[in-house]
């Protein structure tokens, strides 16, 4: 079954070795160094570079809809034979937007809704970036139903940075 890990950059080599992940997409301001794990063809391996951020600040880049598209079309032409890995810094809230617009794009039968649920059971304390959100919710289609989706479930849990998991797509 097809799987989505999210995870922290302080726990990126463990869930790559753990899941047995080969295609990784790396969400982190721009110009963060992150080194790529050696699992990980350079060609598996998107990098995109914006802060987590939902109003422009000074000195920081928005997420934007190409960040979106490409984290989008890197998904669609990923095989599934084995997982995909999406992590930023603290794994809270860029790579879980990241990974909610990838399983709604990936599950189109799935509710955005319960999918949102279902991110808030596995994490506690995932904030997925609502920018992100509503930009894929746009591109996808899907009417305001994701933003809604994610409106529900809040804000997470307060911490430095979240636990690794794992988001089915069936």
């Amino acid at each position: 079954m097809p799987s989505l890990y999210v995870c922290p950059l302080s726990r990126l080599d463990e869930t790559i070795a753990a899941s047995g992940a080969r295609h990784l997409v790396t969400l982190a301001t721009l110009g963060s160094p992150v080194a790529r794990p050696a699992a990980i063809r350079p060609e598996h391996h998107l990098r995109v570079g914006f802060s987590d951020i939902v109003a422009p600040m000074e000195g920081h880049r928005l997420p934007d809809e190409t960040h979106v598209r490409a984290v989008l079309d890197f998904a669609a032409a990923w095989d599934r034979t084995r997982p995909l890995v999406l992590h930023c810094y603290a794994g809270i809230s860029r790579s879980t937007a990241a990974a909610y617009a990838v399983a709604c794009a990936l599950a189109p039968e799935r509710d955005e809704a319960a999918l949102a649920q279902d991110l808030r059971r596995l994490s506690p304390s995932a904030t997925p970036n609502r920018l992100f959100v509503a930009l894929a919710d746009r591109l996808l289609d899907r009417q305001g139903r994701m933003s809604a989706g994610i409106t529900a479930i809040g804000r997470g849990a307060e911490a430095y940075e979240g636990s690794p998991f794992r988001l089915a797509l069936t």
